[in-house]
């Protein structure tokens, strides 16, 4: 039996947190889909078009990861619908695990036979979100620290954003 997980978030953008997500996901399942979650009461700064292609261009060469989306819709639900026994979540910090354990429990009731994978991603990764990175672009020398923290594409994503502002 093969077994599948899903890796949601808004990836907006992805960083190398989200990536290392993404390969221990890929390294632990057969099959990985890395869902970007579309909230309709939530204001993105990149379009879902632009998240799925940078998302699909970092991911490349990841064996039985796959992108998609899915909006309005509860993960579990989500996962249930293609199949997956496993929905991987990160834990960077006490916040997180406090928000997680109580999705993972009402996850649980709805469906049992799906389970919620815990990773935490490294130290000194751990701490980069979305939000932050997108924070930092600007001021001098933004493009030094930034481009740490993100995949290429990503980073020229993020040169052509500050390009339009």
């Amino acid at each position: 039996m093969s077994r599948k997980a899903v890796y949601a978030g808004s990836f907006d953008p992805i960083t190398n947190s989200h990536l290392w997500m993404i390969e221990q996901g890929s390294r632990l399942f057969d099959e990985l889909i890395v869902a970007i979650g579309q909230n309709p009461d939530k204001r993105y700064t990149f379009s879902l078009e632009e998240r799925r292609r940078v998302l699909q261009a970092s991911v490349e060469g990841l064996a039985g990861v796959t992108v998609d989306h899915f909006e309005n819709r509860y993960l579990v639900e989500y996962a249930r619908s293609q199949g997956a026994g496993y929905i991987v979540r990160a834990i960077r910090d006490t916040r997180d695990f406090e928000f997680e354990r109580g999705m993972r429990h009402i996850n649980q009731d709805l469906h049992p036979e799906i389970t919620t994978v815990f990773l935490m991603p490294p130290r000194q990764i751990a701490e980069v979100s979305s939000s932050l990175v997108k924070g930092m672009v600007g001021p001098e020398g933004w493009q030094e620290v930034v481009q740490q923290y993100v995949p290429a594409p990503v980073f020229q994503l993020l040169k052509d954003w500050h390009g339009r502002s």
